[in-house]
């Protein structure tokens, strides 16, 4: 997988109470990532990027809220959500990845 792909797969890390407890009780991390991107395709991402090894992959599509300014509607997109279990012995810090 070329490094362009990778990017385009992994979006951002999901910042949130839930992906922080996930984070430490289950060595899970949350990422959203492209609404095309195959289980496969994200436990490779995070491999190649990372440097460590994936146990599972899982993944939720995520629908955006519908919201209403004045008479006119709208809505958010929709996304796509992951979350990747790593193998005992590996961690990703993303505290430290953005300094």
């Amino acid at each position: 997988m070329n490094d362009q792909r990778i990017f385009h797969i992994l979006k951002s890390p999901h910042i949130s109470e839930k992906a922080a407890l996930l984070s430490d009780a289950a060595n899970q991390q949350v990422f959203k990532v492209a609404t095309d991107a195959k289980k496969a395709e994200i436990k490779e991402a995070v491999e190649q990027l990372f440097k460590v090894k994936v146990a599972n992959v899982r993944t939720v599509n995520v629908k955006g809220k519908s919201k209403r300014t004045g008479q006119r509607r709208g809505s958010r997109r929709d996304w796509k959500k992951a979350y990747v279990s790593l193998e005992q012995g590996h961690e990703i810090d993303l505290a430290s990845i953005g300094a």
